[in-house]
């Protein structure tokens, strides 16, 4: 299949498209267009197509992935009749993507698609067939994992959730350093400190998720540190702070378009 990347060199697309080419996807079936021009080496492969325009990658691609930003996409003009579109975009629907003439799947990759380990949930708009929901399926899977939605509607969501990537990680991560740090511990230890609960801890959670209240009752069980930690964030609001939080970011995806 030959697949086109617009945006080929942002940080979504340039990660499918290394990630396509790791996978041993050929060079000459990936058609690439961005705003700086070809660039003479591609993650290592410099026999990649570089388009000349937006309608060039268009007729020489099966497959046409929107990698740009949401402001971007009424400038495109893309004209694409009888491909197949995968888009990245948050907050541009379905019924404004429609006008390309494709056939129109949304979805929500994150920032793990560098490492292979993006969760993508996506949605297929009219006219999309069984066959390309397996090529939707198969792109994804060299990125990390997909499900299919079943609403537009919760692209949003998804977009607030596994698309913040770890944005909240991280900020939890700058809180308990901020925490050390201001009780005397060196940076560095503090850092240390953060990765402990931030990344190794989590990793208990792997494919436990759906078990983390008896986690959780388990700590409060045991009446220790971990329980008296837990009961203060309940009651400073923390399960309230990230619904406000996933509460905005839903409907600043519901208006980027």
């Amino acid at each position: 299949m030959r697949i086109g990347i617009i945006g080929a060199t942002g940080w979504l697309g340039s990660a499918l498209g290394g990630r396509l080419l790791a996978s041993g996807h050929a060079p000459g079936d990936l058609i690439l267009l961005n705003r700086s021009g070809p660039r003479a080496d591609y993650h290592g492969y410099p026999d990649v197509v570089w388009a000349r325009g937006v309608d060039e990658l268009a007729a020489a691609s099966d497959l046409i992935v929107l990698s740009i930003r949401p402001e971007d996409w009424a400038a495109l003009k893309l004209h694409a009749p009888d491909r197949l579109v995968v888009s990245f975009m948050a907050g541009v629907g379905i019924d404004r993507l429609a006008p390309c003439g494709a056939r129109i799947v949304r979805a929500m990759p994150n920032a793990a698609a560098e490492i292979g380990a993006s969760y993508s949930p996506w949605v297929a708009g009219p006219g999309v067939t069984d066959a390309d929901r397996a090529a939707v399926t198969r792109l994804l899977s060299v990125i990390g994992t997909s499900d299919e939605l079943t609403g537009e509607s919760q692209i949003d969501l998804m977009s607030a959730v596994p698309g913040s990537g770890a944005a909240y990680p991280a900020l939890l991560a700058l809180a308990i350093i901020a925490f050390l740090r201001d009780r005397g511990i060196t940076e560095d230890i503090a850092i240390r400190a953060a990765e402990a609960v931030v990344c190794d801890g989590a990793r208990l959670l792997k494919g436990q998720v759906g078990q983390s209240a008896e986690m959780i009752a388990a700590y409060l069980d045991y009446q220790g540190t971990t329980a008296a930690g837990i009961h203060a964030a309940r009651d400073a609001g923390f399960t309230e702070s990230i619904t406000a939080a996933l509460t905005a970011a839903t409907a600043k995806a519901r208006h980027l378009g």
